[in-house]
């Protein structure tokens, strides 16, 4: 099926948004057999319309995001309307659940709102339990599926999930088994490719083999093949990569952690430094991380570090805040404070300055404390400071991964 997503919103191109969008609809996508041919962000206004109408004249799947709001910059639905030469309707029951939301929220609702209940003739409604603007599905002129979605990721995400993927579903005829797709922390996207390749290769030679490497890790997408070769595909990769590998889906590596802490009933607990609460901040937006994550310390400053996690002034004096010593004791400190199984650290230089010969930037210190053992990991991780925060987090996240493997295997 030939797809075509349209991105809109003038603050895209402005660089003030992130685009997010592509990213989450092409992997869903993908997972059930349709690959985007094409993407287009515009900005609001006429050039939504220009687009629809290039896209549908391609295309047999068209969606659309952003533009459903209240605003007069928000004109996707009447652009849909005019390029389908259909007239608008209004929704009473739309504007009601619009107008019970604001009531839950102890608010107003501002009457430009209910520009919201109004849709294309014909138009299903996609419902919106995290926002205001309900999406849309209709069919064209020539058959086409046409999508309009709202902006928000945080509403359009669930609504791709609860709506979307289901119509898709059902409109595709049979659709086909989902892809192999692995992630491997580590692994050099060069490497992965000359050890792995040729096995697949020797199933599928013509197969479309996916590789993306991301800071400190790649993932692996293998299309659809046989059963028995799908077998045979993930052993080959798990006995190549053994704990490198630490999904076989879509799992982020947080997701892991809090997955394997609670299929072990085990807790878990970190001190931060150089990653200033990332690794707080990644394990707690994983949906039942309450049950164990107990809590964590940003230590910053080295006087925080002696005062919260009685980290020995004497050792940061003598070997730094940056080293394993230190890395150890702040593990320790916060396993201690918080009683949890598994506990772990990071310090370093984020950068891109402030270096030393002796401590260049990028240099980082991980400590990890459990039942098993108590050890440090020096890494040199990329120097620009957000992307050597995420690395940092990322390290610390596959090391509590594989300390909670370790204990598990102790069972």
């Amino acid at each position: 099926m030939k797809t075509e997503i349209i991105n809109t919103g003038t603050e895209l191109l402005l660089g003030q948004t992130l685009n997010t969008h592509l990213q989450h609809i092409a992997l869903r996508l993908a997972d059930i057999g349709v690959c985007v041919q094409r993407q287009v962000t515009v900005p609001d206004g006429l050039a939504i319309r220009e687009a629809m109408n290039e896209s549908l004249a391609r295309a047999e799947l068209v969606l659309v995001t952003g533009g459903l709001g209240p605003t007069s910059d928000d004109v996707t639905r009447d652009m849909a309307a005019n390029l389908l030469g259909r007239k608008k309707v209004f929704h009473g029951s739309v504007l009601e659940k619009i107008r019970e939301r604001f009531l839950r929220r102890g608010l107003v609702m501002p009457e430009q709102v209910a520009v919201q209940a109004w849709a294309p003739e014909g138009a299903e409604i996609l419902p919106n339990d995290c926002g205001t603007a309900p999406g849309l599905y209709l069919i064209g002129r020539e058959g086409q599926h046409i999508f309009l979605l709202p902006g928000p990721p945080s509403e359009l995400n669930p609504m791709f999930e609860q709506s979307v993927m289901p119509l898709l579903r059902s409109i595709l005829p049979e659709p086909p088994p989902e892809p192999l797709f692995f992630r491997l922390v580590g692994v050099g996207e060069s490497l992965l490719q000359e050890k792995i390749e040729p096995f697949i290769r020797s199933f599928s030679p013509d197969a479309e083999i996916g590789y993306c490497a991301r800071p400190g890790e790649v993932d692996l997408r293998v299309p659809v093949c046989g059963d028995d070769a799908r077998g045979q595909i993930q052993k080959k990769v798990e006995s190549l990569f053994g704990d490198a590998l630490y999904a076989t889906g879509h799992e982020s590596m947080e997701e892991v952690v809090v997955r394997l802490a609670t299929k072990l009933g085990k807790t878990v607990a970190v001190a931060e430094s150089c990653t200033g609460g990332l690794i707080a901040n990644r394990i707690t937006n994983v949906p039942g991380s309450s049950a164990v994550f107990l809590g964590g310390a940003v230590v910053y400053a080295n006087s925080e570090k002696v005062r919260q996690l009685g980290v020995p002034i004497e050792m940061i004096e003598k070997h730094g805040a940056v080293s394993g010593e230190v890395a150890e004791a702040m593990a320790h400190g916060i396993a201690e404070r918080t009683g949890a199984d598994v506990a772990a650290s990071s310090t370093g230089v984020a950068g891109p300055g402030s270096g030393t010969a002796e401590k260049p930037a990028g240099l980082c210190w991980l400590g990890f404390c459990s039942a098993i053992e108590k050890k440090s990991l020096r890494k040199h991780l990329a120097t620009e400071r957000e992307s050597f925060k995420y690395m940092a987090s990322q390290q610390v996240l596959d090391g509590l991964r594989r300390t909670l493997l370790m204990l598990g295997a102790a069972k």
